[in-house]
């Protein structure tokens, strides 16, 4: 099974490079978590779910553009 995930050669996808390179990132910058606040206290800049999933999609396409060797824009 591993087999049909690696091409004839046995490289991986600059996709599946890049998947890896972004879970690591959103990990260990806790990204697409909510703060966790102190008790009674709210961020008054809580962010939408919609703005959270951009936010990953950025990256994500960040993460691909640096695996394939591009310049990833800011």
């Amino acid at each position: 099974m591993e087999q049909a995930a690696n091409s004839g050669n046995g490289a991986r996808r600059n996709e599946d490079i890049a998947l890896d390179l972004f879970k690591f990132i959103a990990t260990t910058a806790s990204v697409g978590r909510p703060a966790a606040g102190a008790t009674g206290f709210v961020a008054p800049t809580a962010s939408k779910a919609e703005d959270q999933v951009d936010h990953l999609l950025k990256l994500y396409a960040r993460c691909l553009k640096t695996v394939s060797g591009q310049e990833p824009s800011l």
